[in-house]
């Protein structure tokens, strides 16, 4: 189970080092896709399969594909992008070393760390998740979800123009303007 740890820790790194390093926005998204579906492999690993699922279907599934839909939208392949400083650079990797000496430090003190006494470990599935959702905090999932309607609503409500019914209709539903 360790070597299956760092295993992955080893993925996440080396795909979140393409995601800086990559010249082309497409690749950079696709080793964003590998590095989310690793750290999701870590949530398996501490039995919070709810919250793995939960992480695949909301960063892997729709914020990557809004990020692509962006990227081709804006076709950022044809940008040319002139080069840093020599100060801006040093800077860079000077900050950059700062931070993986303070991620070593905090990975050492972090190996250290015992496995405390009273670790349940069905505390991450899904039935112990929705069992709690829907007996303890009913009322603030329902109401949380009335909000959630309202804005969506609200939204809609706010992006409708008076007067401009008619506009982004598809042809056949054109007013007619001869009458």
């Amino acid at each position: 189970m360790q070597y299956l740890f760092y295993l992955l820790a080893a993925v996440s790194v080396i795909a979140a080092l393409v995601v800086v390093v990559a010249r082309s926005p497409i690749t950079s998204v696709i080793a964003l896709v590998v590095c989310f579906l690793s750290i999701a492999g870590h949530y398996i690993l501490l039995n919070a399969q709810f919250l793995a699922m939960v992480h695949v279907i909301v960063y892997t599934g729709a914020i990557l594909v809004l990020m692509l839909f962006v990227i081709m939208l804006l076709n950022m392949n044809s940008m040319v992008e002139e080069r840093k400083s020599v100060v801006v650079r040093v800077l860079a990797w000077a900050t950059g070393g700062l931070f993986l000496l303070t991620l070593m430090a905090a990975a050492k003190q972090g190996i250290l760390l015992a496995t405390p006494a009273d670790f349940d470990p069905g505390i991450g599935l899904v039935q112990r998740i929705g069992t709690a959702l829907f007996t303890d905090f009913l009322v603030p999932f329902e109401v949380s979800s009335v909000l959630f309607l309202s804005a969506m609503a609200g939204a809609m409500m706010l992006a409708k123009k008076d007067g401009t019914e008619h506009i982004n209709l598809p042809p056949s539903s054109e007013p007619d303007s001869a009458a």
